[in-house]
């Protein structure tokens, strides 16, 4: 079931979403749902990689085990080149 919204828009900004939904080949109704289901899954992802990043961080701190960077690094390098590097295993954080 669709429901109904009603945005306030400036006649400035009214005329630049209808000239982009134009150039883009759509209607203006059509460019702005886009633009605002484009703007919540942004949003959507941006929650989701700030949780795993907490979680993670939890992790870090509960069991004190993390990969050195100089490791990870190598294996980000190795992995963007397509190259079978294996994963690096995390171990107690060293102060």
């Amino acid at each position: 079931m669709m429901t109904t919204t009603t945005i306030r828009l400036s006649k400035e900004l009214k005329a630049r979403v209808a000239e982009a939904a134009k150039r883009a080949g759509t209607t203006t109704h059509g460019f702005i749902l886009e633009a605002i289901a484009d703007k919540t899954a942004l949003y959507e992802k941006r929650a989701d990689f700030l949780q795993q990043a907490e979680a993670r961080y939890e992790n870090i701190i509960a069991t004190g085990e993390t990969i050195a960077w100089d490791e990870m690094k190598s294996y980000l390098k190795a992995n963007i080149a397509n190259a079978d590097a294996p994963i690096p295993k995390s171990r107690k954080l060293v102060r």
